[in-house]
């Protein structure tokens, strides 16, 4: 479809590894430093499972889908998960660790929902499954964060802000 987006050619999608270190190698090449590889056969299938790169730096804007469940398995990686109130609080920071014996490395989060990932690894790899089909409508990004079409000094100072409400974060104990 473009740069960032590759969907399987084959009826019954297979990945193995050799296919995660091509998408890790053409992920280096793009502009964003993401990629994705759909194993649905379009964006009008009810279920979307995608395989997902990201690096460290990528910034995906805080977010929620009305209409839309989403969930992730880190393969390889660590990436967090921040999930926050109407208001821009942090509700809960969500660490998915691939290698982690005592932590997590899978989430779900139901619709509504404000959240965000952090690559915290330099890379991380993940699969994404969510409802179809694909609507870029539904992901609503609130007034308090900004999108991910805003200017690098914008998306970099509240990248500082967020990290600072981070440290702040009391995890339940």
């Amino acid at each position: 479809i473009n740069e960032e987006v590759l969907y399987t050619k084959e009826s019954v999608s297979k990945i193995s590894r050799a296919d995660i270190d091509l998408l890790k190698a053409k992920s280096k090449t793009n502009k964003r430093k993401r990629i994705r590889l759909c194993a649905h056969k379009n964006s009008d299938d009810s279920v979307h499972e995608m395989f997902i790169v990201h690096h460290a730096g990528n910034y995906v804007p805080p977010h929620n889908h009305s209409s839309k469940v989403e969930s992730y398995h880190v393969i390889e990686g660590v990436l967090e998960i921040i999930v926050f109130d109407d208001d821009g609080q942090i509700l809960d920071i969500i660490r998915l660790d691939a290698k982690s014996e005592k932590g997590y490395f899978y989430y779900r989060i139901p619709k509504g929902l404000y959240h965000t990932v952090v690559s915290v690894s330099d890379t991380v790899v993940f699969h994404e499954t969510t409802n179809g089909p694909f609507n870029q409508t539904p992901m609503q990004v609130p007034e308090w964060a900004p999108s991910d079409q805003a200017d690098t000094e914008t998306v970099q100072s509240y990248l500082s802000m967020l990290e600072f409400d981070k440290s702040l974060f009391k995890f339940a104990e």
